[in-house]
């Protein structure tokens, strides 16, 4: 994980990005933010496994999909599977010890 903090990268309401290698960080105080930098794990995570670029694909049109359910975008990004397992488990520092493959598929 390379840690980069650049708050022009990062949309307004959000504290970080990951890009497999990089996590983008809107401040330098983040760096010391344990839970979001689980949070950001686990997606370097999920993007391992679907091998980059379907990571990103899959995350687009859940999106877009759950966003045309919705009519949200605050909820619609809420309720992307990725998002949902990376929310559920920050709080747990040692999930990804534990974490099985794909499990991000749980919370479809």
């Amino acid at each position: 994980m390379i840690l980069i903090v650049s708050k022009y990268l990062i949309p307004n309401g959000y504290r970080g990005l990951t890009v497999f290698p990089f996590v983008f960080l809107k401040s330098a105080n983040s760096k010391s933010d344990l839970i979001l930098l689980t949070h950001e794990k686990i997606h370097l995570r999920q993007q391992l496994e679907l091998l980059i670029l379907p990571f990103f694909i899959w995350y687009g049109l859940e999106f877009l999909a759950r966003w045309l359910k919705c009519q949200d975008r605050s909820l619609a990004y809420r309720k992307i599977s990725f998002e949902q397992e990376a929310y559920a488990n920050e709080k747990n520092l040692h999930y990804l010890k534990q974490r099985s493959f794909w499990k991000f598929l749980k919370y479809l």
